[in-house]
């Protein structure tokens, strides 16, 4: 009787244990999972900002000169202030790019359902 009551008792122990390791290789899955689904989306983010820093440098460096000495030519402004008005527009074209950079890292969330079933799990 009592090897009957420790054999049951050391099958209870070893299911548990074994429910516990599929828990956990379970939440491992999930974990990498959400790993690469907010790697994707903080790759887009970054993507996204290196489009932004690209079009800002090439804006500057072709459209600055161009458009502020032929604005200046055109309206008999002096260069400086076709320099200045078209240094305002790519401030407003870089900030918009920008924006949009930073509200796609911000939509970035460190494995949220990994974090949630792991709350249910241990409660």
């Amino acid at each position: 009787m009592t090897q009957a009551s420790s054999a049951s008792v050391g099958g209870l122990v070893r299911s548990a244990l074994d429910d516990v390791r599929e828990l956990f290789r379970e939440e491992l899955a999930l974990a990498r999972a959400e790993v690469r689904e907010e790697v994707a989306k903080a790759t887009a983010g970054g993507a996204q900002a290196i489009a932004a820093v690209a079009a800002l440098w090439f804006a500057a460096m072709f459209i600055l000169v161009a458009a502020a000495l032929g604005l200046s030519a055109a309206l008999q402004w002096p260069a400086w202030a076709g320099f200045v008005s078209v240094g305002v527009v790519l401030g407003v074209i870089g900030v918009a790019l920008f924006a949009g950079a930073r509200a796609a890292f911000r939509r970035v969330r460190p494995l949220p359902r990994t974090v949630s079933t792991l709350k249910e799990n241990f409660q």
